[in-house]
């Protein structure tokens, strides 16, 4: 832990899942000040008390993130209690899948605000001030899908392919203002959601792994504490891949 993180602020969205979950935890073992947003009250609550548990005390902060008024208005009250955001970590996605001939309009659409236009919504309310103090990261979780593709995810990979391309673009344009812009492509991860498929369906996706395993969300957290970290201040622009060899290019 060095010394300067303690005085960083790093915003995570979908901070209950099963990435966001090892996402906050992470950050906080490396002493950055974490914030969490969250869609559903619910699940918020469970989440807050289980990390309670743990000795882990993170705020989380209700927005929708694919609504550019709601995701402001999260991060105005944000910073008004605890100052500037140095850190956004893009993490919220949803997935809707089907054959794009069957797929409905709202189910693309749903895809596609979620995983894609939250990253300009939530991106554009912070980018302004990590300009002006000349320092920021902003991390953008995508998706090997997003790099090779997939069957019956037209919408997902779609968006998740279109974040790298905001990513490669808004770096070149803030680089100078020590703002760096990074994309992480996870493959197969252990969360509850893929750990909750029919055993027959989960040996299949190990089978395609050439590590013979899935991905610990512990792996993926790391990677956004590296980026999120003083000492990455010249990598800007990248992907970087974390899927076990599936996808190599």
């Amino acid at each position: 832990m060095t010394q300067s993180n303690n005085k960083r602020t790093v915003l995570v969205t979908g901070a209950t899942g099963g990435l966001g979950t090892a996402m906050c935890k992470k950050l906080h073992s490396e002493g950055f000040r974490v914030v969490g947003n969250f869609h559903t009250k619910e699940k918020a609550e469970k989440w807050t008390q289980q990390m309670n548990k743990e000795g882990i005390h993170i705020e989380l902060f209700h927005g929708d993130v694919s609504d550019f008024d709601s995701a402001g208005n999260m991060i105005k009250e944000i910073e008004a209690r605890y100052g500037h955001i140095d850190t956004l970590v893009n993490n919220a996605g949803i997935t809707r899948d089907g054959r794009l001939i069957n797929m409905k309009p709202e189910d693309w659409h749903a895809v596609i605000g979620t995983n894609l236009n939250s990253v300009f919504n939530c991106t554009r309310h912070v980018i302004q001030g990590m300009i002006e103090r000349n320092f920021g990261r902003i991390i953008n979780i995508s998706s090997v899908n997003g790099q090779r593709g997939q069957f019956g995810q037209t919408n997902y990979s779609a968006a998740k392919a279109g974040m790298h391309g905001f990513t490669k673009s808004l770096a070149m344009e803030v680089a100078k203002y020590g703002v760096t812009v990074n994309t992480i492509s996870p493959g197969y991860i252990g969360t509850d959601m893929v750990m909750a498929v029919p055993e027959k369906v989960l040996n299949q996706i190990v089978g395609q792994v050439p590590m013979g395993r899935l991905g610990g969300t512990h792996e993926v957290a790391h990677l956004v504490a590296f980026l999120a970290s003083e000492e990455t201040s010249f990598i800007t622009g990248a992907n970087y891949s974390i899927n076990g060899g599936q996808h190599v290019y």
